[in-house]
């Protein structure tokens, strides 16, 4: 599988005008936000579109009512809105109850949210399973208001629906599944997650006019009630998931960063450090922790599903996090490409690991003879392509799989699959077949 011919200008702008055409939606874990930006993603790639109603038991968790807003703002005396949901949806509490009254500003004060240490940035709040109200602003603004009377308002509906998530389906030669999972879940806020959105739906885009030998399911869900509704639906199909990642926070200019998976070497956990490694952009590995995005739930030990996050900075560490900083400004399309990059080698590694066996395993067979090195002879680093040929051959012993062969080299898991390729046409190899293994443990043969 190859995309050498991808231009990265191209899908760089590409994606961030798919960020840019959901930024003003106002989505949240439920309602028709959601919906909206699923259905502008259908555009794209043939995404089915599913429903779960609310009071659904789903583990211990349950479907929360649906909410959805038209309207929100604070008046001052002359009735001046001084707070207005129309110019920024952070600016209400998502999932606020409705409210209309009037109040003195010192009791107003408990239903607002402003940073102090960021006076200009207007802060994003939730209050999804705890029924109550308020509003963000910044607290520049804040500092501007009068003692007196306002009148406060919220348009908002939160009654019986249901959770709406989007799943894409592409089928492999094999049923075993490559998990790309995003949330959809957030309002006007970049980097978190609209930059995981339109990355994934590139991706998607991409994959599907590739031949796959793993089949893929992309998840655009709510996050942490979305994916727990999902793997309560779809236990089934969660049992043939042999790599997962999780994808948010891809669109800031800020170094790589992954975490592992709850098993920490899985072979997904290998490939995306190895792509990273080989990546020529400084990187960090985070060890697994039980918090942070999705993959938490697809890790929870009845599942211990192999899944790893991908991201760029991670949530928390840019200031710009939760807050209406992570605007378009944040997120620039050549970040979003370098991304799309890298989850495409880990793909690649993923898709191309393989066991093999030397035929000729009684010392090192004779490349010249067979005309090997002619074969090389077009390559712009022919040395180190006759090293993969000669580590390839070493370690093909049936228990080794080519990202073991690229680890212990050092040498670009490409350049020791290419290897192989050409080890294979001169019948020196042949390629074992997969060992049946239960959520992608066990070796390749």
């Amino acid at each position: 599988m190859s995309f050498t011919d991808i231009d990265a200008r191209v899908v760089g702008e590409r994606m961030y005008a798919l960020c840019a055409e959901l930024y003003p939606i106002c989505r949240s874990i439920t309602g028709e936000g959601i919906r909206e930006t699923l259905r502008r993603i259908r555009s794209h790639i043939p995404l089915e579109i599913h429903e779960v109603r609310s009071g659904t038991q789903v583990f211990d968790w349950t479907v929360p009512k649906e909410w959805n807003i038209r309207d929100a703002w604070v008046k001052d005396r002359t009735g001046k809105r001084v707070i207005d949901f129309q110019k920024s949806n952070l600016h209400v509490v998502n999932y606020s109850v409705p409210v209309h009254r009037r109040m003195a500003l010192a009791d107003l004060r408990e239903h607002l949210h402003t940073l102090p240490d960021r006076p200009d940035w207007v802060p994003y709040r939730t209050s999804y399973y705890k029924e109550n109200w308020g509003f963000c602003l910044a607290h520049n603004d804040l500092m501007q208001w009068q003692d007196g009377e306002y009148e406060v308002c919220v348009e908002s509906q939160l009654e019986d629906g249901s959770l709406t998530f989007g799943e894409f389906y592409l089928r492999g030669k094999r049923t075993d599944e490559i998990l790309l999972s995003c949330h959809t879940c957030h309002p006007s806020l970049c980097n978190d997650n609209l930059s995981g959105v339109a990355m994934v739906t590139q991706l998607a885009q991409l994959l599907s006019g590739a031949s796959l030998e793993y089949s893929y399911r992309f998840l655009f869900i709510p996050g942490t009630i979305g994916s727990i509704a999902w793997l309560a639906l779809n236990e089934a199909k969660a049992a043939r998931i042999r790599h997962g990642l999780v994808a948010a926070c891809v669109g800031d200019p800020g170094n790589f960063h992954y975490k592992r998976s709850r098993r920490g070497d899985a072979e997904v956990d290998r490939a995306a450090i190895h792509a990273l490694r080989h990546s020529g952009q400084p990187f960090e590995v985070l060890d697994f922790s039980p918090y942070g995005y999705d993959e938490r739930q697809y890790c929870s030990p009845g599942f211990d599903l192999p899944v790893g996050s991908l991201t760029r900075t991670p949530h928390g560490r840019f200031p710009e996090y939760h807050t209406s900083a992570d605007n378009l400004d944040l997120i620039r399309p050549d970040a979003l490409a370098q991304t799309l990059s890298v989850y495409l080698s880990v793909i690649r590694i993923l898709e191309s690991n393989a066991c093999y066996k030397n035929l000729n395993p009684k010392c090192e067979p004779q490349l010249g003879k067979r005309g090997l090195y002619r074969a090389l002879g077009g390559l712009a680093d022919a040395g180190k392509a006759e090293l993969a040929m000669l580590w390839v051959l070493n370690m093909s012993d049936g228990n080794h799989t080519l990202l073991d062969v690229a680890e212990r080299s050092g040498l670009n898991f490409d350049l020791t699959h290419q290897a192989a390729q050409t080890l294979l046409e001169f019948r020196l190899l042949e390629r074992f077949e997969q060992a049946p293994a239960e959520n992608g443990g066990g070796t390749r043969r």
